[in-house]
């Protein structure tokens, strides 16, 4: 385990986060590009929704009450400060692979010469944790979320949604989602770190259900207890996830350490 002044921590940290800004801002510049493309994709939940069958097709795609709904901006700039949005959460999701690398350099250094061979599973883990977390919610979550309020109560009302409005809504939910996912990453990190063992996180999984519930009822979007489910749901699975994989972990290190001796 290297140990370093306080200074040079903090260059390395410096560097790290330069070199991921450098690469946010390139791949920026190309999803601006295709900006409108990308918010296409990003109004289907506007249009569509998940209707879910015990007879086949089991899932299929059904059109929303509002799917003529347009959207509409109510400032001279808020259109392309909506692009400018999209093009930016874009580019991060697209360099997630990269700054999780970068995250993992930074640390590595404080870890054991053993430790460090995980960088690629970390890697590849948190990004596809979350790229899984990002995708969910935009799957199932805001169509589900979309078709509950634009139709709860409007019979006398016609929705007229600001671009700039939506698309921050959407995008919130989907980054919520992807760090919602990385639970199992943080479950196994904090065990590593002898924060928690997974003893412990197993004999209080009542409570971790508990705040499950309570965070998907602040959470997301809609309140009622189906779209709620969906999101508390997956919370309780990444949990046990995270106990799997701490107790695997923690077993081959003792395996190892017992070789050792």
């Amino acid at each position: 385990m290297d140990k370093a002044p306080l200074t040079e921590h903090l260059g390395e940290l410096r560097n790290r986060i330069l070199v991921s800004l450098v690469v946010v801002a390139i791949i920026f510049g190309v999803s601006f590009y295709y900006s409108e493309y990308i918010f296409r994709l990003l109004i289907l939940p506007l249009h569509y929704t998940l209707e879910f069958s015990l007879e086949s097709p089991y899932i299929s795609l059904s059109d929303l009450k509002n799917s003529g709904l347009e959207l509409v901006f109510l400032a001279p700039a808020e259109a392309l400060w909506m692009h400018i949005k999209i093009s930016f959460i874009s580019a991060f999701i697209i360099s997630s692979p990269l700054i999780f690398f970068e995250v993992w350099r930074f640390i590595a250094p404080g870890l054991l010469e053993k430790e460090r061979k995980y960088a690629l599973p970390f890697v590849f883990t948190t990004t596809f944790l979350f790229l899984l977390g990002a995708l969910f919610c935009f799957i199932i979550v805001l169509p589900f979320a979309m078709n509950f309020l634009l139709s709860y109560k409007t019979e006398n009302l016609k929705p007229m949604i600001s671009v700039g409005k939506y698309i921050d809504f959407c995008l919130k939910f989907i980054l919520s989602f992807g760090a919602i996912f990385e639970l199992p990453v943080i479950t196994v990190f904090a065990t590593k770190m002898g924060i928690v063992t997974p003893d412990v996180l197993a004999k209080n999984r009542k409570y971790a259900v508990l705040v499950a519930f309570v965070a998907a009822a602040l959470l997301t979007p809609t309140p009622d207890a189906f779209n709620q489910t969906l999101m508390a749901v997956p919370i309780i699975i990444l949990y046990e996830a995270g106990i799997w994989a701490s107790r695997i972990l923690n077993r081959k290190k003792k395996t190892g350490e017992e070789k050792e001796d």
